[in-house]
């Protein structure tokens, strides 16, 4: 123990903490003597019983002490030392509780022990009369599964019960009787059960009387409201209900539920007192008597009153002692305008209704009958009001849960609609805060004015004793008397929420003050604070002490004690003893205890006395006695009662008293030496805290209430100002609340200096304070002060004492403005307070230790604080100073809250550069502008826009500053060279706290912030241009630098256009989105893509509002260069694409047009928007037109062909429209000449010769008219030439081949770094492979020396992974290439007709493509030349055919001939060959359809019977399954894509025929073409390819030349000759 107590945690001499005294109740002077026998140890807590006490120390040791007689031993008798409990050893106990004479412990992991008499059931163990030893008890939730063991925080014993708060908050009981709170009936209750009328709801305490129980209760949050059930769920009657009175209709729900009181027989209080509906209806009423308590009822023919259970309250404005609260028995009524004004029920309404529910409807605040709007929810009293005066029934009223409101409150909401919604104050008690709070409440003190306690009650009080809900409504809304309605019209008032926004955070980390007191068991006395001595078995809630800020809660034998976050302790019960500390009646409900000091902070309640802990002039605490007192004089005892709390004064010179027990005959107390000092520093910062609340409380409800609440405060915005005022005031005042509720607690537990609120949660407090004073400082330099005390001067000299007294101003003749200043800057003294407080305990530890350091640093930042915001206070009234001299027009429109005045030249200081003689410039430097002001106008230049430097003095301006804003740019001459360097430092100071933001970031203990010595250049800012042609009256919010947007930003014009990109130097340039609204469609038009110096430049795609999306080449604003238009949704009246170049927003040059509606496509030229030269039209049922366009129509020379061969060639003049000479030949060979007119497919005119040539000539005749397609058509390199261009362009270079390639590779390397930048924002974009082709690519392949075959592959490998990538020039290309081939040949385009002109396409890419990569690669030879094999290569491979050494005669020398076909279309082909081979399938098809009838039919035999029919001698071992390995070989030429590769298939399947026949001969043997060609076609015939015609024209038209007479050539021929042989042969 020793080494732990010297712990550095604690403070020197941590064995003088904690001591035990104890003294005979009752007697006032008896010295309290020491509790020995602990041998040093700490008492960290404890609890006395009837006969007996717990002690609890600091090790989590339990000690009893006193009568155990449960004990089985010599102790049983009587303990006078304390024994330790060893059952508990090594448990770590946490809390202990004693009942009268049962014990109860709960250890740190959740466990309760429970021991002593169990004859009730308390200990939780049946059929056991004593249990002698701690006992564990099981608590389990049997609502979850697997059952959970509920882990509990605290205990509390009664009598014959125990209570127990779990870690969830619930509350668990066990033992007898009603005050268990469960729905049971059948007692002792042995097994924990959950007292389910609470469950759901957050208990913060519970303590427990002889034979009641207490529950402090988290208010709920406002939203959480349930509706109200319309029938008691036990009894069926209706809870609210209805009568109509001539002109009132009365709204009640004191239903009180009989629901089944059931004690047992010999207890006197078990009648049941249940109100039948006719009460309401005024008739009589039958109720069981109570013991002592009849209940008549009366009823006045205005207004009636009625009560179930309870006294009737009324303020009376005539300051009775009592407030009027009359005893059950007579109901006074002393005038009917006053019952009518100011009838406040209190009563009891049981919420027994909602009994077997979880969740209960909130009880709400009562509203006091005052002229302005009550804070219940507005709504809810609306639409009630609205659905009574229509006279709609019962139900609506359920909506409304307020108190007892009287017509002209009523009328009040007719007159104002509140609007504090935000406020919280509305439905749901949603805590004290928003009961004191809500501003409406104009300041009617309690009626007890005169004492001292008096001032203590809160605004609201009043409005919230009542406790029945009830409404009372116009009947008749035209019935109300004009002199109420007259009144009510001048209450309009302004609502203002003076409810905090409670921060949610700090309810979290302090205990919340946001409380309700919830009572249940036996009430005989009184105990239960519901007005009646009725018992209760359900929680019910407290309704008086809705508001109070209930902290803490006392049950002794018959009576309660609550104590409030103000001090105050509020006491209801037994009064036999006067141990309520006060002689009001009745005391069945809660009354303020008269005690003197300065405020309680700690109670206890025993049998028949209180104890109250006090605070004392020197904030030692003093203990104060209130009930039975005991003189002896001459051996004769004599009892009196005492008349009001005494001092006990012995106490005080004992130590510091920390905490106070009571129970049985005998009070104990715990007390901590002050050792250096640091408790005596304790009790004083807890002390002064909570006096500060009391303080802030009363500023709170006595000034700033009222104040808000009068008329004509100014306009909106200092209104709005005196709000925002008010609310962070309330909010300061309720964590400073939260923060005295938790320091006394703490000054009961451990006492660690390093847990203490301000310094675990300092933010909290450093934020609170910041931001009141922020709002404060705003509303003075808006002249608030002044303003305010002109319509305050009658409420404020009434109160002149009261607001001395408050804001300690004691001089004479104080102005009015002076006192509201001193009292609204009044919390800031805290400040300094904090600091010292925590100096002086920082100097009880050691100067290394952590404590020490944290507590320094602390106390340091609380000062540092306090400088800071006495320094806003300065800047402020420096700031009001100067609008007061500053003349008026100006002053309205410069003067915000937030600005403050940093320096102004009206000392002449400053002038402008070249300024007239007679002009007048003022420059004034606020902390967000510098203000030009000249006779009559100013300009105002925002800091965050303003860049400033000094001129260098050789350039002639001395003293000069040069400042740049976005739109102006002038020079500013000094006088002196120290006025200029007091303005340079002032407006860069000025421009970089601007630019920081909030001055409020001081560094925490660093006393001030550390500013930069210059303002950035570059920053990001928000700025409206007011002058600028182009931008006028837009918003930019982004980067700028040095006066111009540069970098990201957000350009909004005011006609809706917006720009979202980058900028340089004040313009749009770079990647950018723009929108501009269409207001006839009432869409944007949208563009996203690149620009330079403004305008759309570069790639983009602009989605027009039409529908129309363009992508493609920008320039200047317009569309030009490589673009496609989509137009319409297929669904919509004209869809079409074009995809070609543009010209200045035209069509011109090659392009594809594919009109979808009519189903036809041209490919051909353009100029202007019209088709204009020569082209191609395809149409959806495979008509073919080629020749010459004009303006959009076939005009001039062209052929024309139909689906079936039928062919015209001559003049056009119109779409499809012949006219003039021609020929027209038919499929058969017959042809016409001669002129020609009409439309195709409409009957045509023709004047001519018709000519049938002989069947020789037809021959050579038909191919004629076909081989001549494409000579009209646009020439392949004409094609696509823009894209061509933007690709050399991009790689730097004006024409194709004209530039530097260096410079070339220097921009490929910056469009792949720029678009990965641009594409690391959004990684998804690219895939992981993406990333590692990117990564690659920026290796350049070098070539040094002879080029040779390996660095031919480099430039290969190379290629393929740049056409892999769009975001390389060469892959975008590609990229385009592959789009527009497919938008040209997909579709309508996919017509026989067009195969050679797509073959010639792709052979004009691949030239094109060849040019390209030779500028990038210089050393790469030109087509068709060679590259040497390395001579190591063996050249003795066997020639399949020959049979000797291929000596490759056809190539002068062996080596690799370059081609452009060998090094592109491996890049190419596969993206383009789905069209492409579409073209050859339809091109082929009759053909292919032949073959393929053959090759099925010949597949029907085996295979020896197959070779034999194709002549091939078949040996007899041959097996069945004859070159099955060539088959399959050979079926791989439709897996493949270029023709090397189909090549490829071709010679493999060779070399596996020649492989199976030279296993089956085993010699060698030579082929001749007669023997292998039968043996290829039977291969061929197996493979059973589909489209064998298409792949074959496809390799012929793509191998590369110089292959034609090679061995793969050769071996071509060979397929080819079979695909022709299958189909010619007449194969049987």
């Amino acid at each position: 123990m020793d080494s732990q107590e010297r712990s550095s945690e604690e403070a020197e001499g941590a064995k003088e903490r904690g001591l035990v005294y104890v003294w005979k109740a009752g007697s006032c002077s008896i010295t309290p003597e020491r509790l020995l026998g602990l041998s040093g140890k700490t008492v960290l807590q404890a609890s006395l019983g009837t006969n007996h006490g717990l002690l609890l120390t600091e090790g989590g040791e339990v000690y009893s002490f006193g009568k155990l007689p449960w004990r089985s031993g010599p102790e049983e008798l009587c303990a006078n030392s304390p024994i330790l409990e060893k059952a508990l050893l090594g448990q770590h106990v946490i809390t202990v509780a004693a009942g009268s004479f049962h014990n109860g412990a709960v250890t740190e992991g959740g466990v309760v022990y429970m021991w002593g008499n169990n004859s009730a059931g308390q200990c939780a163990i049946a059929n056991q009369l004593y249990v002698p030893e701690p006992q564990p008890i099981s608590i389990s939730d049997s609502e979850t599964s697997p059952l959970l063991s509920v882990r509990i925080l605290q205990l509390a014993c009664g009598e014959e019960h125990t209570l127990a708060l779990s870690l969830s908050r619930e509350i668990w009981a066990w033992g007898s009787g009603c005050q268990l709170g469960l729905i049971t009936t059948t007692f002792p209750v042995t097994k924990p059960q959950k007292v389910e009328h609470l469950a759901g709801r957050v208990v913060l305490q519970i303590a427990c009387g002889a034979y009641h129980s207490l529950a402090l209760v988290q208010c709920l949050p406002v939203q959480e409201m349930k509706p109200i059930p319309e029938r008691c769920n036990h009894c069926s009657q209706l809870l609210i209900t209805m009568t109509d009175k001539e002109d009132h209709v009365i709204i009640s729900d004191s239903h009180c539920c009989p629901l089944g009181v059931a004690l047992a027989d010999n207890q006197p209080e078990n009648h049941v007192f249940c109100p039948s509906l006719e009460t309401l209806e005024g008739k009589s009423v039958t109720s069981s008597q109570s013991e002592d308590c009849q209940k008549p009822l009366v009823e006045e023919h205005r207004l009636v009153a009625l009560e179930s259970d309870g006294a009737s309250v009324l303020s009376s404005s005539d300051g009775q002692e009592d407030s009027g609260i009359s005893s059950p028995g007579n109901i006074l009524f002393p005038d009917k305008k006053e019952v009518k004004e100011y009838l406040i029920s209190l009563s009891d309404h049981t919420l027994n209704e909602t009994l077997g529910k979880k969740t209960l409807p909130k009880p709400k605040q009562v509203s006091a009958c005052i002229p302005g709007p009550p804070g219940a929810s507005t709504s809810a009293l609306n639409s009630l009001v609205a659905s009574c005066a229509s006279a709609v029934g019962v139900r609506v009223a359920a909506t409304y849960e307020a108190g007892a409101l009287s017509l002209k409150k009523v009328m009040n909401f007719y007159g104002t609609p509140s609007n504090d919604s935000g406020s919280q104050s509305g439905s749901g008690s949603p805590g004290p805060e928003a009961l004191k709070d809500s501003r409406e409440e104009q300041v009617r003190l309690e009626s007890m004015q005169g004492k001292k306690s008096s001032s203590l009650v809160d605004i609201r009080e009043e409005e919230s004793e009542g406790g029945s809900r009830r409404l009372s409504l116009p009947g008749l809304l035209s019935q109300v008397s004009p002199r109420l309605l007259r009144k009510v019209g001048r209450a309009k008032m302004r609502t203002v929420a003076l409810t905090p926004t409670y921060s949610g955070e700090a309810d979290a980390l302090l205990p919340s003050l946001r409380t309700e007191v919830w009572s249940w068991g036996k009430g005989k006395d009184g105990q239960l604070g519901h007005g009646d001595v009725l018992p209760r078995l359900q929680p019910l809630c407290v309704k008086s002490l809705d508001g109070k800020e209930v902290i803490h809660l006392s049950a002794g034998g018959h009576h309660s004690l609550a104590l409030t976050a103000k001090s105050q302790v509020y006491s209801w019960g037994s009064n036999s003893s006067g141990q309520l500390g006060h002689l009001n009646s009745p005391t069945t409900v809660p009354r303020l205890a008269k005690v003197c000091g300065d405020g309680v902070w700690t109670t206890a309640a025993g049998p028949d006395y209180s104890l109250f802990l006090a605070d004392e002039e020197d904030f030692q605490p003093g203990l104060y006695y209130s009930g039975q007192e005991t003189t002896t004089e001459n051996n004769l005892s004599e009892n009196n009662s005492t008349k009001s709390p005494v001092l006990l004064l012995s106490c005080s010179k004992i130590g510091y008293i920390s905490n106070v027990i009571a129970g049985g005959d005998n009070c104990l107390v715990l007390v901590d030496k002050n050792i250096m000092g640091y408790i005596a520093s304790l009790h004083e910062l807890a002390s002064t805290e909570r006096r500060f609340y009391f303080r802030l409380s009363e500023i709170k409800s006595q000034v700033l209430r009222p104040l808000l609440g009068l008329d004509n405060l100014g306009n909106a915005n200092t209104i709005q100002l005196l709000q925002e005022m008010a609310s962070r005031f309330s909010k300061l005042c309720y964590l400073i609340g939260q923060h005295g509720a938790s320091l006394s607690s703490f000054l009961h537990g451990v006492k660690e200096a390093r847990s203490l609120a301000i310094l675990k949660h300092s933010s909290l407090f450093l934020d609170s304070y910041t931001e009141y004073c922020t709002s404060v400082t705003n509303f003075l330099v808006m002249g608030g002060f002044t303003l305010l005390a002109k319509p305050a001067i009658d409420f404020l000299s009434k109160n002149q004492e009261l607001l001395q007294k408050l804001s300690e101003k004691n001089e004479e003749n104080l102005q009015l403005v002076e006192v509201l200043n001193a009292l609204f800057f009044m919390p800031f003294g805290r400040l300094h307070n904090y600091a010292r407080t925590l100096l002086k305990l920082a100097t009880c530890f050691e100067v290394a230790s952590p404590e020490y350091q944290k507590l320094q640093d602390s106390s340091s930042c609380y000062e540092s604080l306090a400088v800071l915001l006495s320094r806003k206070r300065k800047e402020a009234e420096y700031t009001l100073g100067f609008w007061k001299t500053f003349p008026g027009k100006m002053t309205d429109s410069l003067r915000k809250p937030d600005r403050r005045l940093i320096c102004e030249s009206s000392n002449r200081g400053l002038s402008l550069q070249h300024a007239g003689r007679f002009s007048v410039n003022w420059f004034i430097l606020f902390n967000d502008a510098l203000v030009h002001a000249q006779f009559s106008t100013h300009h105002i230049f925002s800091l965050s826009t303003l860049w400033v430097e000094a001129l260098s003095e050789e350039a002639g301006n001395v003293n000069g500053l040069k400042i740049t804003t976005p739109e102006e740019q002038f020079i500013l001459l000094s006088s002196t060279p120290q006025e200029k360097t007091k303005w340079l430092r002032a407006i860069s100071q000025a421009v970089d706290q601007a630019l920081r933001g909030t001055s409020d970031l001081f560094l925490y203990g660093a006393g001030g912030n550390v500013s930069r010595q210059e303002p950035p250049i570059s920053r990001s800012a928000k700025y409206t241009f007011y002058k600028d042609s182009r931008f006028k009256d837009a918003v930019y919010d982004g980067r700028w630098l040095s006066g111009k947007p540069h970098g990201r930003g957000t350009l909004k014009w005011a006609d809706g256009r917006m720009y979202s990109g980058t900028f340089r130097t004040g313009l749009e340039d770079g990647y950018g989105e723009y929108r501009v609204p269409n207001k006839a469609l009432n869409k944007d038009d949208h563009y996203v893509g690149y620009w330079k110096e403004g305008k759309m430049c570069g790639h983009g795609v602009y989605s027009y509002a039409t529908g129309e999306v363009y992508e493609g080449c920008f320039q200047d604003n317009m569309r030009h260069g490589h673009g496609l238009l989509r137009s319409g949704k297929l669904t919509s009246s004209s869809p079409s694409m074009f995809i070609g170049q543009w010209t200045m927003d035209k069509k011109s040059g090659y392009g594809v047009f594919d009109d979808i509606t009519r189903g036809e496509k041209y490919m051909g030229m353009w100029q202007d928007d019209l088709c204009q030269g020569n082209g191609v039209v395809v149409t959806q049922f495979g008509l073919y037109y080629e020749g010459a366009f004009s303006t959009n129509k076939m005009m001039g020379t062209g052929i024309l062909l139909s689906e079936d061969d039928t062919v015209y060639e001559g003049e056009f003049s119109d779409n499809w429209t012949l006219s003039g000479k021609g020929t027209l030949t038919l499929p058969n060979g017959d042809y016409i000449e001669g002129l020609f007119s009409g439309e195709w497919g409409s009957g045509i005119k023709i004047t001519g010769t018709y000519f049938k040539p002989s069947l020789y000539e037809s021959e050579k005749d038909k191919p004629k008219v076909l081989r001549k397609l494409g000579i009209l058509a646009v020439p392949p390199d004409e094609k696509w030439k823009a894209v061509f261009e933007e690709c050399w362009n991009q790689l730097g270079c004006e024409s194709p081949g004209q530039g530097d390639r260096w410079k070339a590779w220097d921009n490929i390397a910056v469009a792949l770094t720029t678009n990965r930048r641009q594409h690391k924002d959004s990684p998804e974009l690219l895939s992981r492979s993406h990333t590692q082709t990117l990564e690659s690519l920026e290796f350049i392949p070098q070539h040094i020396g002879a080029f040779t075959l390996e660095k031919y592959e480099n430039i290969k490998k190379y290629l393929i992974k740049a056409c892999d990538t769009p975001l390389h020039p060469l892959g975008k290309l590609v990229e385009t290439l592959v789009a527009v081939y497919r938008m040209t040949y997909v579709g309508v385009g996919a017509n026989r007709r067009l195969l050679q002109e797509a073959v010639r396409e792709i052979k004009s890419y691949l030239k094109r493509i060849f040019q390209l990569v030779r500028f990038l690669f210089p050393d790469l030879p030109e087509e068709g030349s060679t590259i040497p094999f390395v001579a190591t290569e063996t050249k003795g491979r066997r020639s399949f055919c020959s049979g000797k050494s291929d000596s490759r005669s056809e190539s002068p020398e062996p080596g690799y001939v370059v081609t452009s076909f060998g090094l592109l279309l491996p890049v190419l082909l596969p993206r383009l060959y789905p069209p492409l081979f579409m073209l050859y399938a339809l091109d082929n098809e009759r053909e292919e359809d032949i073959y393929w009838e053959c090759v099925l039919r010949l597949n029907k035999q085996n295979d020896t019977a197959l070779l034999s029919f194709l002549g091939v001698q078949v040996s007899s071992n041959t097996k069945d399954a004859c070159f099955a390995s060539a088959v399959e070989c050979l079926q791989q030429i439709s897996t493949t894509f270029t023709p090397a590769d189909k090549l490829k298939v071709i010679q493999q399947t060779f070399e596996e025929i020649s492989q199976n026949v030279l296993e089956s001969l085993q010699e060698d043997f030579l082929w001749s073409m007669d023997d292998l060609f039968p043996v290829f076609l039977y291969v061929v015939l197996r493979a059973r390819i589909r489209n064998l015609g298409s792949e074959v024209h496809l390799i012929e038209d793509l191998m590369d030349p110089y292959l034609q007479h090679g061995e793969q050539g050769i071996m071509f021929t060979t397929l080819k000759a079979c695909y022709y042989q299958i189909q010619h042969e007449k194969l049987t």
